[in-house]
Parts: structure tokens; sequence; C-alpha cells
């Protein structure tokens, strides 16, 4: 991967973010020292994102499940907490 100082990265910014947005990540370096790696962002790494149902047969839900606490609502809409 190559590495590209401060100064190179300002005067060269279009130039690095065309190539950066090509697939090819680099890094800008400050006194010689990597501080920030430029990549372009089709090519992050995403969270895998879990489908529906994947607890399916791990919970159960009461056949009740819709009606659960219904008088203990019902009291509380008629003010008597």
């Amino acid at each position: 991967m190559e590495t590209y100082n401060i100064h190179n990265g300002e005067t060269q910014l279009s130039r690095l973010v065309e190539k950066a947005a090509n697939g090819q990540p680099f890094l800008i370096a400050k006194a010689g020292k990597p501080i920030a790696k430029v990549v372009p962002l089709e090519h992050e790494e995403q969270r895998a994102i879990k489908p529906i149902g994947f607890l399916k047969g791990r919970i159960t839900v009461p056949d009740d499940f819709d009606r659960m606490g219904g008088a203990e609502v019902e009291r509380l809409f008629e003010g008597k907490a």
C-alpha cells in the first residue's frame, strides 16, 4: 500500500481521491508516521444483517401474548391505579 505525506496529499488531493475511489487504498503520513488510511466507501466492512426469523426455534411466544396484561391495561385506562 502506498504512503503519501500530508504535503503531497494536499497538492494531489484530486488524484489521490480518484485513486481510492478506484479501489486503491493508501496511507497518509505525518513525519513519516502513518496517521490515516484512505479507502473507497463501497469497500468498507459492513456488519452482517440478521434475517427475519433468526430466533425461530430458540424462543416461544405464548398463545395469549396479545392479551397479556389486558386486565391491568383496562384498569389503568379506567383510572383505577
